[in-house]
């Protein structure tokens, strides 16, 4: 009996979701991304516990793996390293971009309508606004965010740097945390 599947796999999958946010995500926004706007399988617990090919994990400043992030691998390595005020930007940009593609799609169900009140409450105001992207493209402007990224510009620039001496497989996936060893005296 051949059984064969009409879905794509689960990298195209969270490739669709993460080609609409534009940016590094957790797996857990992915994977509602996709099944609100998208039709499909994809579950956190696939995205987390497989190498999924054509995904890698966001990079941190230390270069190791963040935890629980997912990027495209195709992505440049400057888009796939994350920082507080840069991840902060790129969440706005995602709630920016989810809220306008729900608006200009023609049959957004109760799904997407679900999902973008969860991604209200991560934008001020945005749980009272009419206009979820006009909030989150404001706070997204907002001159204390803009200095907050601007600060860390010097830090993502040494951390790219860095990124660019390791091997390809460091690169997609970070340097292992190695814990630090007490001192035998």
């Amino acid at each position: 009996m051949n059984h064969l599947s009409t879905l794509p796999t689960t990298g195209e999958q969270a490739r669709h979701a993460l080609l609409l946010l534009g940016a590094p995500a957790s797996a857990r926004l992915v994977a509602d991304v996709h099944a609100a706007l998208f039709d499909g399988d994809l579950t956190v617990a696939t995205l987390v516990r497989e190498r999924v090919p054509g995904l890698c994990a966001a990079l941190t400043g230390d270069l190791s793996a963040a935890p629980g992030l997912v990027a495209l691998a195709e992505w440049p390595l400057s888009r796939r390293i994350v920082t507080p005020a840069a991840r902060r930007a790129d969440e706005l940009a995602m709630i920016v971009r989810v809220a306008e593609f729900v608006a200009m799609s023609p049959v957004a169900g109760r799904a997407a309508a679900r999902l973008l009140r969860e991604l209200a409450q991560r934008v001020p105001d945005g749980v009272e606004a009419l206009d979820l992207a006009a909030a989150a493209r404001a706070a997204l402007t907002a001159e204390s965010l803009r200095e907050a990224v601007e600060a860390e510009a010097e830090l993502r620039a040494q951390v790219l740097a860095r990124a660019a001496d390791l091997d390809e497989r460091q690169q997609l996936y970070g340097v292992p945390v190695v814990p630090h060893q007490r001192e035998k005296g």
